[in-house]
């Protein structure tokens, strides 16, 4: 049986640097090859514009509490589905804050019923007006699974969601769920995009040209969704990573 566990505490606020939150939720199951179910811990990021407003990207399980905290930051005004797995929470957070825009990577829009959400807007591969002032953004774009990445020029902090994930072992529970992850990819230290998703992407002259867009931004952190992030290293360790993509 696979299991892992979150990185409490939960549905907090976690400083990570001038004007940038992480909020770790519970472990989620998703499915997987139709025939089994893995876990995840999730993680989602607040970032604060310079008109004060926050952006959001991958909601996590919504709280009371975390409700308030989140509102004492500041007025919420975007959320980001980053790409079609990554909206589990979009519709509470869109009836907690009425008003607020969601922008949704492409195939997000194909969960809105089963989810009760609604899309907005869809993302592509350059910011939109709403937030070009604060952030760089490309595409990696697949068939079957397109995400968007997103560099905060302010802070130098890139944020991914499932391109890499960085499970550390002491979170990974049974041999089984040490050796699935670790033929993956996905095990910490060496965590990097996982082998399916590899299979999805391919090392396509889109997905090198992406890669070598979020290295040349040279980040000093990447946030992920998934496992430890890299606060320190940025760069190295996106190159690492990222080397089977050929950039």
């Amino acid at each position: 049986m696979f299991t892992v566990d979150p990185y409490p505490p939960l549905n907090v606020l976690k400083p990570v640097v001038d004007n940038v939150w992480i909020v770790d939720g519970p472990v989620v199951h998703m499915r997987y090859m139709a025939v089994t179910s893995l876990p995840f811990s999730t993680r989602m990021t607040i970032v604060r514009l310079e008109d004060g407003r926050l952006w959001i990207h991958s909601p996590t399980e919504l709280t009371d509490e975390l409700r308030a905290e989140v509102a004492g930051l500041g007025e919420i005004a975007y959320l980001v589905a980053p790409n079609r797995i990554h909206w589990l929470s979009l519709g509470a957070w869109q009836r907690a804050f009425p008003g607020v825009v969601t922008y949704a990577a492409p195939g997000v829009e194909t969960k809105e019923e089963e989810g009760d959400f609604h899309v907005d807007a869809t993302l592509g591969d350059s910011a939109p007006e709403a937030w070009a002032d604060a952030f760089e953004q490309v595409q990696v774009p697949s068939e079957v699974l397109t995400e968007i990445e997103f560099f905060h020029r302010a802070s130098r902090t890139l944020i991914l969601t499932d391109l890499i994930e960085n499970f550390e072992p002491d979170h990974v529970h049974g041999t089984l769920s040490h050796t699935v992850m670790g033929l993956s990819g996905v095990l910490d230290p060496d965590g990097s995009t996982p082998r399916d998703l590899r299979m999805i992407f391919k090392p396509s002259d889109e997905v090198r040209r992406a890669a070598r867009t979020m290295i040349d931004w040279a980040p000093e952190r990447v946030i992920l969704a998934h496992g430890r992030c890299y606060l320190e290293n940025g760069t190295a360790e996106l190159r690492r990573a990222l080397a089977w993509t050929g950039a």
